[in-house]
């Protein structure tokens, strides 16, 4: 009998198989992340037409949008990882744009992501808190769907476990087990085994939470952009935690500072600091609703 490939042992569950490519066209592979971060780009899309037609925006703005964000948000997050993984690329510059092997971060993503809205809306002439507003729950909703493809690609994990959500990994099927992890192998059925924390369903469930909430936020704001602002914040706060279980995290550059965990830090402070100060600025001005219109 094969051992199975994947197991929640204190669940219980048992995946024979866990394929990381999907299927083939010729000699040219499709693999479940690709598949996922699609399904996540589709996911994400939808949510924000149904906002926008619910508060009468035009659902055509945010779909044009979705073209020039797709290339922005990919390109950053591939800057991104490379910049903090420089090492690796430094003596042979065109591995970076070897997309297939991996290196996306998503911080990278959703900070081009951001900055592609401000020249999208300045273009546009949109009003740029609006226009956030709308996006963010379905930016949220994107991530917790894409990071699946995690799953299928044995990554994104934590530390040994053997908490209730710990997970094994058939060990001959992930390409990078961290020595950390190794120390800790676990027979099981014959084989040996990686048992993890599995950092990637965290943060996918701490994702899903973030954008019910938000949902129900939208309905609740008090100025323009604290949606987009406590997406920060939500998430900064989630991704804080998760980062510290990682196994594969990103540091500043000679030093033992998680770059993620200290970005998350800085955004939750912000935005917070920015929903107060709008806040009080439309107190000021005695705005007791905030606008939704589209336009500029």
């Amino acid at each position: 009998m094969q051992a199975p490939e994947v197991t929640f042992p204190n669940l219980g569950i048992e995946i024979a198989k866990l394929p990381k490519e999907a299927f083939s066209i010729g000699t040219f592979s499709i693999y479940w992340y690709s598949i996922f971060i699609i399904l996540g780009v589709i996911a994400g899309a939808t949510v924000a037409v149904i906002e926008a037609r619910r508060i009468g925006h035009k659902p055509d703005v945010y779909t044009d949008f979705l073209f020039y964000v797709l290339i922005t948000s990919i390109l950053g997050a591939r800057i991104y990882y490379v910049i903090f993984t420089w090492d690796a690329y430094k003596d042979n510059l065109i591995k970076i744009l070897a997309f297939r092997e991996g290196g996306l971060a998503i911080y990278g993503g959703v900070i081009a992501a951001f900055l592609t809205a401000v020249v999208y809306a300045k273009i546009k002439k949109l009003n740029y808190w609006a226009f956030v507003d709308v996006a963010a729950p379905g930016l949220v909703m994107g991530q917790a769907v894409g990071r699946w493809g995690n799953f299928f690609n044995r990554e994104v994990f934590g530390h040994y476990s053997e908490s209730l959500f710990a997970m094994r990994y058939l060990a001959s099927t992930v390409s990078v087990i961290p020595a950390s992890v190794a120390e800790r192998m676990v027979v099981a059925d014959g084989a040996e085994y990686i048992q993890v924390q599995p950092a990637f369903l965290y943060e996918s469930a701490w994702n899903l939470l973030v954008f019910f909430f938000l949902c129900l936020w939208q309905r609740k704001r008090k100025v323009e952009g604290e949606v987009a602002l406590m997406y920060m914040v939500c998430y900064g706060i989630g991704r804080f935690i998760i980062e510290g279980i990682r196994t594969d995290q990103l540091f500043f550059f000679g030093t033992d500072v998680p770059v993620s965990q200290a970005l998350s830090a800085i955004l939750v402070v912000c935005a917070g600091a920015a929903i107060i100060v709008r806040r009080l600025l439309a107190k000021r001005k005695g705005q007791t609703a905030p606008r939704i219109q589209l336009e500029a």
